[in-house]
């Protein structure tokens, strides 16, 4: 069974943190399949303490689903030095069944892509007598591809001037054929070896396994003639000798197409859609190949599958959620449009926080909630309902919360200070940290607008950052892609919120939501410290029913 990952939104709050982690726990107890907790952005300061306090270590950051190429099956093929021959790299591609090879140097840098259809448009279009000495073809090779013998000469040398010759005429006609520094291929008649010695031939090839005599080996040396001796006829030798060129000198250089791991597959596919090529070399961060992929190997990328938690609106959700599979969605919030491959177990229900219901379905299925996992459930839930301040909060929040603190031993009062306070300190952190601490997209009426909210139980506090905030939301504005821009500076104690807003119509539109006098850029509201029952549904209704706030 594949992984299963169960995730919160982006900016993930304490109940979004620890669901995911107590929903994946459970899950694992009931089926003992694999579900891993993740999250989609950083860990607040208020979560770090609750994770701290209960030894529980943050669940794995995904950055986005969008699957890269490091998620899509390649080969592992090796890649072929250039001095290999094609007779040998021929042998390679047969054997691995694939179609192109990657052609590297020492350190796996990408010198080259040799495919099947290289090598035949070589023997079709471009092998000549001068082929060898062009691709100056070591002997190595040579000796290699006629499964011979060097009898005279350097193995570490190379054919680089003269033609190949046939030596089937009589010796006293194959002086006006063969030419200085001529491969000569010939059979056991001693004229004829002479005679290519003689004539200064580069090196001559021995078929039929004849052996070379004393005489003749002292001659070609003596005048710098290699000589290859090998069991192959006349025919077989002119068939395989040009197997011997190295692949440097068939293989493609220019325009090379490669990719890296972390480049996302839609990428991918645009870019090779319009190639006619089956096959590409894979680099790693620094340069070098690691492996081959095909066209095919991108359509077959299996799509993860998802649980989310505490969010149900694919702008809330872990970029590249479009690309995976959910399977479950847990959640406490309005029903948005997200859409799914088939039917999923959806459960939705309106209470204060996910984890209550989270903590329900554990009692559903009789499985018992241990200390910590309790003690991160009730810390959820008192962070979303402020400590049951919330006007979200129902009686069922508040009966799960002191249940699960007397299983993780917390008396409540105090450990809910203890959690608001370690979230404070806001004069300490920037203001980018601060309005994405808890930050959520929210759409009508084809506009976009996004609410954060900071919360403290200390008005100077959040006075200190008013101004700061204001003048940070005016400069992320025009970047962001938001008409509006909202912040909640709420304080729990005094149950209130100093709302900042900034964009045109922002003024306009909490007028008519909230039906108060407000400032240019800011309005005090008694009695609202919750996001998603006191602030988006206002907000919301009133762009909803004037179209004409912009």
């Amino acid at each position: 069974m594949n992984p299963v990952f169960v995730i919160g939104h982006r900016n993930p709050d304490t109940d979004s943190i620890c669901s995911a982690i107590c929903y994946a726990h459970l899950k694992r107890r009931l089926t003992g399949g694999e579900y891993i907790a993740c999250r989609a952005g950083h860990v607040n300061a208020e979560t770090k303490f609750v994770l701290e306090r209960f030894g529980v270590e943050p669940p794995r950051y995904i950055k986005s689903f969008e699957p890269r190429l490091s998620d899509v099956q390649y080969r592992e093929v090796p890649g072929i030095s250039e001095e290999l021959s094609l007779h040998r790299a021929w042998d390679y591609m047969n054997e691995n069944d694939i179609q192109t090879l990657a052609v590297v140097d020492e350190d796996r840098r990408l010198k080259g892509l040799l495919t099947l259809g290289d090598i035949a448009r070589f023997y079709i279009e471009d092998q000549d007598a001068n082929a060898l000495a062009e691709a100056k073809t070591s002997y190595r090779n040579l000796v290699d591809v006629l499964d011979g013998t060097l009898e005279v000469g350097d193995i570490d040398q190379r054919f680089e001037q003269g033609s190949v010759v046939v030596a089937a005429a009589n010796p006293d006609v194959l002086e006006d054929y063969i030419g200085k520094n001529d491969m000569v291929i010939l059979g056991n008649r001693y004229e004829s070896q002479l005679c290519a010695i003689e004539m200064s031939a580069g090196c001559i090839v021995i078929g039929l396994g004849s052996k070379v005599s004393r005489t003749i080996r002292k001659l070609a040396s003596e005048n710098g003639v290699s000589i290859i001796a090998t069991p192959y006829d006349t025919y077989t030798c002119v068939k395989v000798i040009g197997q011997a060129v190295p692949v440097r000198h068939v293989m493609r250089k220019k325009g090379l197409i490669t990719f890296e791991p972390e480049e996302t597959v839609e990428d991918v596919k645009r870019t090779v859609s319009k190639k006619r090529i089956r096959y590409y070399p894979l680099m790693d961060e620094q340069g070098r190949y690691v492996g081959m992929f095909s066209q095919r190997n991108l359509l077959d990328l299996e799509r993860p599958s998802v649980i989310l938690v505490d969010h149900n609106e694919r702008d809330q959700a872990a970029e590249g959620i479009r690309s995976t599979n959910i399977v479950e969605i847990i959640d406490h919030h309005r029903i948005d449009s997200v859409e799914t491959s088939g039917p999923i177990y959806f459960r939705n229900q309106p209470l204060g926080c996910t984890a209550t219901i989270i903590t329900q379905m554990y009692h559903e299925h009789n499985v018992e909630i241990e200390p910590n996992i309790a003690g991160l459930l009730c810390s959820a839930i008192l962070s979303d309902t402020l400590m049951f301040r919330s006007p979200t909060c129902t009686p069922l929040d508040r009966m799960a919360a002191e249940e699960l603190a007397k299983i993780a031993g917390l008396d409540i009062k105090q450990y809910a200070t203890e959690m608001f306070r370690s979230s404070s300190r806001l004069l300490d952190r920037s203001m980018d940290e601060l309005l994405h601490m808890d930050f959520k997209y929210f759409q009508a009426q084809n506009q976009k607008i996004a609410i954060s909210q900071v919360t403290s139980v200390s008005e100077n506090e959040l006075s200190g950052i008013r101004d700061k905030m204001l003048e940070y939301m005016e400069s992320c504005l025009a970047s962001s892609g938001l008409s509006m821009l909202f912040a909640m500076l709420t304080n729990i104690i005094e149950e209130k919120t100093e709302l900042l807003y900034v964009g045109k119509g922002a003024q306009q539109l909490v007028r008519a939501a909230f039906k108060t006098d407000c400032g240019e850029h800011s309005v005090v509201l008694p009695g609202v410290v919750s996001r998603k029952k006191q602030m988006v549904a206002p907000l919301v209704r009133a762009m909803e029913h004037d179209e004409e706030i912009e």
